[in-house]
């Protein structure tokens, strides 16, 4: 089942589930532990009818310049914790006044190849609410529909050639948008909670 509803979100955050990462699908090119960084992204749902918002980001940054993501950031030194963090990175990305936001939970922390530490925040919207993208940091804010976000069947595992050998990456294209990388491995784990009689591996893997 793909429909929205916010009782389905939040006994989805109640199943168990384990931590991700950048390196689930090449273990061998996971480095040796180190410290890492502690971020936090926000998952934010449109009360009304579950659309998820999404940024692209500008394509003149250093970092990830072009990709699809969920607004969030390092927490810096002034956040109590990651939740603040990501709350705060939206409201500085796309506008979104903490005001409107209720966080349901959090998902179990994602470890970047940057060496975050990155908790997603689950949270709904309420109210109306237009992105105002933040200036050299997101080229354009957009809703990306629940139906996609839920349905495991929507992503699927690719691959391409990266210093002389084959990388494994999770996508979940839309429309113009092709969401590849953390952000589809972050929502990967929703939308298994979402549908726990779907198989593990009832995304679709490489050819």
């Amino acid at each position: 089942m793909t429909e929205w509803s916010e009782s389905r979100l939040r006994d989805a955050l109640r199943r168990a589930a384990d931590p991700s990462s950048d390196y689930d699908l090449n273990p061998e090119a996971a480095p040796a532990d180190a410290p890492l960084r502690p971020a936090g992204v926000l998952a934010a749902f449109r009360a009304d009818d579950g659309r998820l918002v999404l940024t692209k980001r500008a394509s003149g940054l250093r970092h990830h310049p072009g990709q699809i993501a969920l607004p969030g950031g390092k927490v810096d030194p002034g956040d109590a914790d990651a939740v603040a963090a990501a709350l705060r990175e939206a409201r500085e990305e796309i506008g979104l006044d903490p005001s409107q936001v209720r966080v349901l939970g959090c998902l179990p922390p994602h470890r970047t190849v940057t060496g975050f530490s990155v908790t997603p925040v689950l949270a709904v919207i309420d109210g109306p609410f237009a992105p105002v993208p933040e200036a050299g940091e997101v080229q354009e804010a957009f809703d990306l529909p629940f139906a996609h976000v839920a349905d495991p069947a929507r992503y699927r595992v690719e691959r391409r050639r990266w210093r002389g050998g084959w990388r494994s990456y999770h996508a979940a294209p839309f429309g113009p948008y092709y969401l590849w990388g953390a952000t589809p491995r972050i929502l990967l784990g929703p939308a298994r909670r979402l549908s726990p009689g779907c198989p593990r591996m009832c995304w679709r893997m490489p050819l």
